[in-house]
């Protein structure tokens, strides 16, 4: 499945929560994760990929980086695992 399908779909479900979903971006500074979801004071981050496809290894270096300063960042290949990305916190929403 394409990527572009992927984070579609789980954004969408996202926003039925009442999560922000915004497309991350910073000029100069690559392998960012793709996307920030926010609600009610909490973070996380997507790192959406194609079926089947994995994190590069500056992907997975920025992964490091985010978490070491507090922030969880995943990597989602397929719809349902992002669903269960945002379930989680749903059901947790302080992480």
């Amino acid at each position: 499945m394409r990527e572009s399908k992927i984070e579609k779909a789980v954004c969408d479900y996202a926003k039925t929560w009442g999560w922000e979903s915004f497309k991350f971006s910073s000029p100069g500074q690559r392998s960012i994760p793709d996307r920030m979801f926010m609600k009610d004071g909490f973070v996380f981050f997507i790192e959406f990929k194609a079926t089947g496809k994995v994190a590069t290894r500056l992907q997975e270096r920025m992964r490091t980086r985010f978490a070491k300063n507090g922030f969880n960042t995943y990597v989602v290949d397929n719809i349902t695992h992002g669903i269960e990305v945002v379930d989680y916190y749903i059901n947790n929403p302080k992480g």
